[in-house]
């Protein structure tokens, strides 16, 4: 049969090329798998994280095999390619950091041996990603096993497949299932293997050109059901006299994608609302443990989404299997992203095959993501990029008849493009509100694309704001990095969401904050912090209460600004979120309102000194609470639950001036150019639209200047207005001040200052 051994402990690192890779090189560091080389510099911004070839040593004894057996090394994650050596010997070449692979080395095994694996994450044009707005880790940072299997046994090498493939239909009233079970097998012609389902019954086939399928009834099947029940198969294949075995999990379930009811799943609507996710980790990188794993999915889960669109690449097995077992729908994708690279069609094709060849049994999985925001850099030969995208799409119906291809477009990707003609259905990613324009126009974009196209399924894959949970804001603006002004964004989308119901899926960006090294905004160095909680998990944002408020059917209650103590008003807004209908506020001990309604409650509370502020769920309490509710420090922002109500409570402190720290470093500046009362409505300034300053020759001139100033500083979104209509048509609708309030690296606020005393002196 065949076994297993993890290599795990014992290597040796080196970030160097090493001269002789046959015996163990002296120096180095000692280290255990997973392991990543940019954990640190990989997170601590200026782009500068180290990116080239490093090397990983170990040693190994020959494993015991039977007449003919054979062994093979197995590597679960390498990034971003890989070479690899046993005994001075080169044994393949892997491009693809986010895929597993595997390779024989029978024949290259000695007695004791030595395996050295070169690991390159450097830059070139070949292996994607190459450009995109995340680190790109470079390491041993998944496991590496070695597997041994006899002479006759199922197939290892072909895209790291698991060996056996599943594929339930379900009957029309959806209460049996027929299962077509496929082994691959390297073994002679005509050799028995016998499948069998747990529970179900079994049935056997003969090998004919290496491969061997059969059908096995499921008469009364358990769906698997989403997350109100995950139920989960096992299926076996056994070559005959047990010389080799395969199992696998799967689940029988139907599901579609539909243009107006949105997501069906088993012939019930079943709204897909959740998170994307990266796979790192503040101080751990991409070298996750299956503790953190399951932690991250805790949290998700507590939140209460139902889907995780798993961005931008192959993400662990673990995590997969996890979700599965919970009963979470997952988008799964490809790192094809941001920029096209003729050279490395190659590359996008073998790391989808490898995509979906690994995890086609995965229930969990309704849709292979064949790129992201891939336009959003210019193509140069559009039509090679278009060609790519169809060889894709063919590749992904040809191994898989069960699940849609889609695309996450970006949001200046005009919607008759004939990209999107290409895959089954598709999602926009869209920041309005946070990157450019306001709130609304996530609402109309929508709108107006359903009504243009009302038989295309289109869902929303990206939507965030980043926030800062150490800044916060009595008066929150798009653009001050406040956990203050996350929330406004989240409520507004979420209610954009609710009322459209057509939306196939939605995903937050992001569950949590990441690393993009390239990065240093809103007071971190290296992060991308529109999550819904902090790089370390140790903190979970104001607006991850929000979601919970939505989707969550625990009950909970969470007073908002626990963070926001100092408080320079002398009435303080106190914002409540639960899933409860009524909510009842104390100050100090006594009961100020009661107040119902749904998920987002809001009071006014006056304060003169420092105040204990507690929430309550439920109605008709007297002065001071029936039963008192212990709030411990480490759970005032997470809210906590009592056994007859639930409670939380922040504590405030009137203060006489605002605490700087806040305000992010540049804010002050930005969010308070002007006073608007000064402004004389009848002469142009700052809050008029763009496309109506343009249209003035003397308004428009000061216009030009500053976008030419702009472009200067960022030419890739100048190059990607210039040569879109409808962004210059959104752009258009905008005002100057909200454009300006996104460029406070680029323009400063004397400049500003300026401009709009010039415009103040241009008549309408």
């Amino acid at each position: 049969m065949r076994n297993i051994i993890s290599l795990k402990e014992n290597w040796k690192f080196f970030k160097e090329e090493l001269s002789n890779p046959t015996v163990i090189a002296a120096g180095g560091e000692s280290v255990t798998l997973p392991h990543t080389w940019n954990a640190v510099d990989g997170q601590d911004g200026g782009n500068d994280y180290y990116r080239g070839t490093c090397w990983y040593q170990t040693e190994f004894p020959k494993p015991k095999l039977e007449a003919g057996g054979e062994a093979f090394l197995e590597i679960t994650g390498a990034a971003m390619t890989a070479e690899v050596y046993v005994n001075g010997k080169k044994l393949c070449r892997h491009e693809g950091g986010y895929s597993a692979f595997r390779v024989n080395v029978t024949e290259a095994l000695q007695d004791e041996n030595v395996l050295a694996v070169s690991v390159d994450n450097s830059a070139n044009t070949r292996v994607y990603p190459q450009q995109a707005d995340f680190t790109f880790y470079g390491g041993l940072y998944r496991g590496v096993n070695l597997i041994t299997v006899p002479a006759a046994h199922f197939a290892l090498e072909y895209c790291g497949t698991p060996g056996i493939r599943v594929t339930p239909k379900l009957s029309e009233n959806l209460k049996a299932a027929e299962v077509e079970l496929t082994a691959w097998a390297e073994c002679a012609e005509g050799k028995k293997v016998v499948f069998s389902i747990e529970g179900a019954g079994e049935a056997e086939g003969l090998v004919s050109g290496g491969s061997v399928s059969v059908c096995i009834p499921i008469e009364q099947v358990r769906l698997w059901d989403g997350i109100a029940d995950p139920y989960l198969y096992t299926a076996t294949a056994v070559l005959e006299g047990d010389a080799d075995q395969v199992s696998t999990r799967f689940g029988c379930r139907r599901f579609e994608m539909d243009a107006e009811k949105g997501f069906l799943l088993n012939g019930r609507e079943y709204p897909l609302r959740g998170v994307s996710r990266h796979q790192d980790r503040k101080g751990a990188g991409n070298a996750l443990t299956p503790e953190m794993h399951r932690e991250d999915l805790a949290i998700i889960r507590e939140m209460g989404a139902n889907t995780i669109r798993l961005a931008h690449y192959q993400h662990a097995q673990e995590f997969y299997d996890l979700c599965d077992e919970q009963g979470m729908i997952v988008w799964a994708e490809i790192p094809y992203i941001t920029q096209h690279m003729p050279e490395a069609r190659a590359n996008t094709l073998s790391q989808m095959e490898e995509l979906v060849v690994q995890n086609y049994n995965h229930p969990c999985i309704v849709c292979w993501g064949l790129s992201n925001e891939i336009t959003a850099a210019p193509a140069g030969d559009m039509d090679d990029l278009l060609e790519n995208h169809r060889l894709l799409n063919d590749l992904c119906h040809s191994l898989d008849r069960t699940r849609p291809t889609t695309m996450a477009n970006v949001f200046m990707l005009e919607p008759d493009s004939p990209i999107l003609e290409i895959p089954d259905i598709n999602s926009y990613n869209l920041y309005f509100g946070w990157y450019l324009g306001n709130l609304e126009q996530n609402d109309s974009f929508f709108d107006e694309y359903h009504e243009k196209y009302p038989d295309r399924v289109i869902g929303f894959s990206e939507y965030g704001a980043d926030a800062n949970p150490a800044f916060q804001s009595s008066h929150p603006e798009q653009g001050d990095y406040t956990e203050t002004y996350q929330c406004v964004y989240h409520e507004h989308l979420l209610k954009m969401i609710e009322e459209r119901p057509y939306l196939w899926a939605t995903h937050v960006w992001n569950m949590f904050d990441f690393a993009a090294d390239g990065r240093d905004e809103g007071g971190k160095h290296g992060e991308n912090q529109k999550g819904l909680v902090t790089f370390d998990r140790k903190l979970k944002k104001d607006a991850f209460y929000l979601y919970k408020a939505y989707w969550s059917k625990e009950p909970f209650v969470h007073v908002c600004g626990g963070r926001y103590a100092d408080r320079a008003e002398d009435v303080t807004e106190v914002k409540v979120y639960s899933n409860q209908p009524c909510i009842t506020l104390f100050v100090d001990g006594k009961k100020m309102e009661e107040k119902e309604g749904s998920r987002v409650f809001i009071f006014r509370v006056p304060i003169t000194g420092e105040h204990e502020i507690t929430a309550y769920a439920g109605t008709g309490m007297g002065e001071k609470p029936a039963q008192t509710v212990p709030v411990p420090e480490e759970q005032r922002m997470s809210g906590v639950s009592g056994t007859e109500m639930l409670g939380s409570t922040i504590i405030v402190r009137k203060v006489d001036t605002p605490n700087p720290n806040y305000v992010f470093g540049t804010s002050g500046s930005v969010t308070n150019w002007f006073d608007r009362d000064l402004i004389d409505p009848g002469y142009f300034s700052i809050m008029d639209k763009i496309s109506d300053l343009q249209q003035h020759p003397v308004a428009g001139q000061i216009i030009g200047r500053m976008m030419a100033q702009g472009a200067a500083s960022r030419g890739d979104v100048a190059e990607s207005v210039k040569d879109n209509p409808q962004l210059q048509r959104m752009l258009g609708r905008m005002t100057l001040q909200s454009i300006l309030k996104q460029a406070g690296d680029v323009i400063s606020p004397e400049q500003v200052k300026e401009m709009n005393a010039a415009l103040q002196k241009i008549k309408k």
